[in-house]
């Protein structure tokens, strides 16, 4: 006990230790975090904090699930990478399983969200070439402006975000955005033939928990069969529960011809990714086409069938549409009592924001200081909104706490 005392971090030391040592690539707020358990986590100081970032929604489960961490541990004891070059004991038992589940012919594993998206972009466009006939090198696919689908070349190439673009060109050719909640414009970009696929999140998360209104999902898929278009649902963050359907499509009882999973599929504990899509798409890619060292990898395998399992057992879809539901009614009425402050709520599920006016000089990142300090973790994104979004776990009771401080900082300004 002593030793683990003396080789203690300061959170001053560590925050120190990577701007000396690593990329300034993220901007934190000041916390050092140590141990983490469902919808808490400790600071190195003992502080408690409720989690309302949940990992940008990859812990859904909790932080550290018992049921998840020990698929990680005993699996990890046994055989943790063998590469592709050889089949394992693990994987095909995972891919029948995540196939069930959602309901797909095939999948392809990966690991991290971001692979799991140039995946797609790579499946799509050799459909077009092999199935839908477009000419080589001719194929489009169309995105939704204000996406943020990871941070590879191709991806940003699909981005208007200047942070995102600046001096990272030149880009990918292929890539047209159309606004996002518009299907009129989709219709419009869907008279050019060589359109192979288009790719959205169905709840825009990043640009600040934006939900389409209904019935959009459902016209652009029906937009898309009707011009032999692949729909391709990006379900990174707003899937498996987050939205309070196990899929955002499900609201508007859309299956996708292709869909990205990753985050909340190991939750949290492991890089898991996945696209889903059926025999005819993902049939064109053969072997030595593509492919990824630790994809399918049997960690990440006995991970993703634990963290499934928990999503279903423990009804987590359920909570999040119940318990959403009370978060956004408890957020309108904190607006309602500060319009000055709170220029708009919205969400769906555990999947909140809150759009903050500048005040006094104070904005959105000054409001998640001051969170923080009352023991709440949320971040700001694009300057003025700050997302809401706790594992899934969280009971009623925790949630109307966590309310009370959100009212009790926004008086506080």
């Amino acid at each position: 006990m002593e030793t683990l005392m003396h080789n203690k971090i300061s959170a001053q030391k560590a925050i120190e230790l990577e701007d000396k040592y690593g990329a300034h690539n993220y901007h934190p707020l000041p916390v050092v975090l140590e141990r983490g358990e469902g919808v808490i986590v400790w600071d190195v100081n003992g502080k408690q904090y409720f989690d309302f970032l949940s990992a940008y929604s990859a812990v859904n489960q909790g932080h550290c699930h018992p049921k998840i961490i020990a698929a990680l541990i005993e699996q990890s004891k046994k055989l943790t990478l063998t590469s592709r070059a050889f089949y394992n004991d693990a994987l095909g038992e995972y891919e029948k399983f995540v196939t069930s589940y959602f309901g797909f012919d095939k999948v392809l594993p990966m690991n991290t969200g971001a692979e799991g998206v140039e995946t797609a972009l790579k499946l799509s466009r050799k459909w077009a070439y092999e199935k839908k006939g477009i000419a080589e090198n001719e194929a489009i696919i169309l995105v939704c402006k204000d996406n943020f689908h990871g941070r590879t070349i191709s991806i940003v190439s699909a981005s208007n975000d200047d942070d995102a673009r600046k001096n990272f060109g030149p880009f990918t050719p292929g890539i047209i955005a159309v606004e996002y909640n518009n299907a009129d414009a989709l219709a419009e970009a869907l008279k050019n033939k060589n359109v192979a696929a288009f790719l959205i999140e169905p709840i825009q998360g990043e640009a600040g928990v934006v939900v389409p209104d209904a019935g959009y999902l459902k016209k652009c898929f029906d937009l898309c069969k009707a011009n032999n278009v692949l729909f391709i649902a990006d379900e990174i963050q707003s899937g498996l529960g987050r939205s309070g359907k196990l899929l955002a499509c499900d609201h508007d009882g859309v299956k996708p011809d292709m869909l990205i999973l990753g985050k909340a599929l190991s939750g949290g504990t492991y890089p898991v990714s996945a696209v889903l899509t059926s025999d005819e798409v993902m049939l064109c890619i053969k072997p030595g086409q593509h492919g990824s060292t630790y994809g399918g990898n049997p960690v990440a395998c006995k991970v993703g069938i634990a963290a499934l399992t928990v999503l279903k057992e423990e009804a987590l879809c359920e909570n999040s549409e119940r318990l959403g539901k009370l978060l956004l009614n408890e957020l309108k009425a904190i607006q309602a009592a500060y319009p000055q402050l709170i220029k708009t709520v919205r969400g769906k599920g555990l999947f909140c924001a809150m759009v903050i006016n500048e005040h006094n000089g104070k904005n959105a990142w000054d409001v998640c200081v001051e969170l923080m300090n009352n023991g709440l973790l949320a971040k700001p994104t694009h300057g003025d909104t700050i997302r809401f979004a706790p594992p899934l776990v969280i009971t009623e009771e925790q949630l109307m706490e966590c309310v009370s401080i959100i009212a009790k900082v926004i008086q506080h300004f």
